[in-house]
């Protein structure tokens, strides 16, 4: 049986914390940027935990326990 390969996707955008919790950036900090505020683009900065929700579909993505 070949390996499972993980999604090319899904590593470039996930990354892991030290307790296993699934770490995502923000949308919206890409472009059209003039008409946010510095506020809001100084939160979208930051990261984020992936919700409980969908958690399991990612680690399936990941390919991790």
């Amino acid at each position: 049986m070949p390996k499972v390969k993980t999604k090319s996707s899904a590593k470039k955008r996930f990354s892991f914390t030290g307790t296993g919790k699934i770490k995502r950036k923000h949308a919206y900090k890409s472009h059209i940027l003039t008409k946010k505020t510095k506020k809001q683009k100084r939160n979208l900065g930051h990261t984020a935990i992936v919700d409980k929700a969908d958690s399991k579909n990612i680690r399936i993505m990941l390919n991790s326990k």
